[in-house]
């Protein structure tokens, strides 16, 4: 059989889901190969100029689409559970998970807007761009929550070393990952001659990190005698946490998981360009001495 599409298979992974119980990506994968009958040659067919399977890319995809209607859940380490919302989906038997199903949910609808008389390709472009790197973001974040802990401490470092701290990668090599003593996991230079220190507590969480953690971090850099912290998790920041991190006299900065992911793409960490497109105009003072 064919390998089949995106919205060929988001169905087939609802129903999968529809016993209730937490199945990995893995799983999944393995149910849509049984489920089509896939060859070897069809499982393993790579996305052009990348290493990503096919059938991994239009699953990541999918569950992306599912999720964003609120269907699925994401439950840690690349785990998945239908929610209330995907049960009720399913009561109808539909034949099919597409655009025009999913548009029946708010999180799919626009309101709508007027012709835009200056609306051009480009446009177009950039808003199936925003859209690509919001799904790649949910997926990195998937990834990342299924790392184990020394895994997201070399992560972290990647990302830092990448924005320019800390020099090269060797010497920032024992910067992270220390015991964690007085809430801080540990510190990087601000720049290659060491001139400021930094320090870090990077924490792989599922669940929002409160004010009491970032209360508690603060403490750590006072007893430090430091005055730039940065916190990173996989989750994000309750209001009170932000609220305490920008009143305090520290300068703290919180990287939530959204942000974190967006400086892996910006920065090239755990991503691979896939394809690069150049847009050029022509170029008007070649012509001009005609």
């Amino acid at each position: 059989m064919p390998l089949p599409n995106l919205y060929s298979i988001t169905l087939p992974i609802l129903e999968l889901l529809s016993d209730g119980k937490i199945h990995s990506s893995t799983e999944i994968a393995d149910y849509l190969v049984q489920s089509f009958n896939l060859t070897e040659a069809e499982r393993s067919e790579l996305v052009r100029n990348s290493r990503q399977t096919k059938l991994r890319n239009y699953a990541s995809w999918a569950r992306f689409e599912l999720k964003r209607v609120g269907l699925l859940e994401y439950t840690g380490r690349g785990s998945y559970r239908i929610t209330g919302r995907g049960r009720q989906a399913l009561v109808n038997k539909p034949d099919r998970i597409d655009k025009p199903f999913l548009k029946q949910y708010e999180e799919c609808r626009k309101p709508p807007e007027p012709p835009d008389p200056e609306s051009t390709p480009e446009d177009d472009l950039k808003e199936a761009y925003q859209k690509i790197r919001e799904s790649l973001v949910a997926d990195i974040l998937d990834r990342v929550r299924e790392c184990s802990s020394q895994f997201f401490e070399e992560l972290v470092l990647d990302v830092l070393v990448g924005m320019g701290y800390g020099g090269s990668r060797e010497e920032a090599a024992t910067a992270v990952g220390g015991s964690g003593d007085g809430g801080i996991d540990g510190t990087i230079n601000e720049d290659r001659l060491g001139l400021d220190v930094i320090y870090i507590q990077a924490k792989r969480w599922g669940n929002t990190v409160g004010s009491p953690e970032i209360q508690k971090f603060a403490g750590a850099l006072q007893w430090q005698k430091a005055g730039k912290g940065v916190f990173i998790t996989t989750s994000d920041f309750t209001q009170g946490a932000r609220k305490f991190a920008s009143d305090i006299q520290t300068k703290i900065i919180l990287i939530d998981g959204t942000q974190l992911a967006g400086f892996m793409i910006d920065y090239g960490v755990g991503v691979t360009t896939e394809a690069t497109y150049e847009l050029k105009r022509i170029d008007t003072s070649y012509f001009d001495d005609e």
